[in-house]
């Protein structure tokens, strides 16, 4: 494994395999939570790995039976973890802006912006029993990584309110049913399902690939951009605001938020 490759951050892992780069969120114990450490690593090895020809096709996975819970609401207290020098924006980016193409394997859970990535995934597996949510304003928060823009494009406007306000819990064949997921496969075969696109997709032209994926976002790309800075300078405010915070303690306390003092 070359040195430059290999993750700064124990709870995230890095291998590469025949020119595959598979990115698993290591940290089961909380349902692959993330970190600010966390989202600082994963956002090194994509920018890293974007211009490595060693790296053709890269993997994001999680281990545990688990994809990713989201954010560690802990770690997000101190109300700046999604300002444009922060690693949660500087993960988006390096997704958002990567070459090659990206292939996520999800197993368990997939909550928040484990949703909300897929959407800037290439090809999304997701197995039958993963469980999808989109809790924002659950939270006292707002909807980021341009899910406001591209979730009403692939499945209507109507069904993105209802999985963007309500904050559900969604399955995995809904996932696919509104084109969150490529293909819904049976438990714990995601990975391999993934492995076996990513191993295909590596031996194909290089710059072939590359240039199909830039030309497939040609006409959203910029509109993307705008929505994720859009986006995350209100998520920023919500972080800071006492809705976020009483809807925080109140999950960290085990209990219902309870917002009937807020106008």
């Amino acid at each position: 494994m070359p040195s430059h490759l290999q993750s700064p951050c124990a709870e995230i892992d890095a291998q590469l395999i025949d020119r595959v780069l598979e990115i698993t969120i290591n940290r089961p114990e909380r349902k692959n939570a993330l970190t600010q450490a966390m989202y600082a690593a994963m956002a090194q090895l994509l920018n890293v790995a974007a211009s490595d020809p060693q790296v053709r096709v890269v993997i994001l996975t999680g281990a545990g039976g688990a994809f990713t819970s989201g954010n560690d609401l802990a770690d997000f207290l101190g109300g700046s973890a999604s300002s444009e020098d922060s690693p949660v924006f500087q993960f988006m980016m390096a997704l958002y802006q990567f070459p090659k193409p990206v292939i996520a394997a999800v197993s368990g859970v997939a909550v928040g912006i484990g949703t909300t990535l897929l959407l800037h995934c290439d090809l999304s597996i997701a197995e039958d029993d993963a469980v999808f949510q989109m809790p924002f304003v659950n939270l006292g928060l707002c909807p980021e990584y341009a899910s406001s823009l591209i979730l009403p494009r692939i499945m209507g406007h109507a069904k993105a309110a209802e999985l963007l306000l309500l904050g559900n819990k969604f399955d995995a064949q809904t996932a696919a049913d509104v084109n969150i997921c490529n293909e819904v496969v049976y438990s714990g075969e995601a990975l391999e399902r993934a492995r076996k696109h990513a191993a295909d997709l590596a031996t194909k032209a290089p710059e072939a690939v590359r240039l199909s994926k830039k030309l497939l976002r040609q006409g959203t790309y910029e509109a993307g951009l705008t929505a994720i800075r859009e986006e995350a300078g209100h998520f920023q405010k919500r972080l800071q605001s006492d809705e976020f915070r009483e809807a925080a303690t109140a999950f960290m306390e085990k209990r219902p938020a309870d917002f009937s003092r807020f106008e």
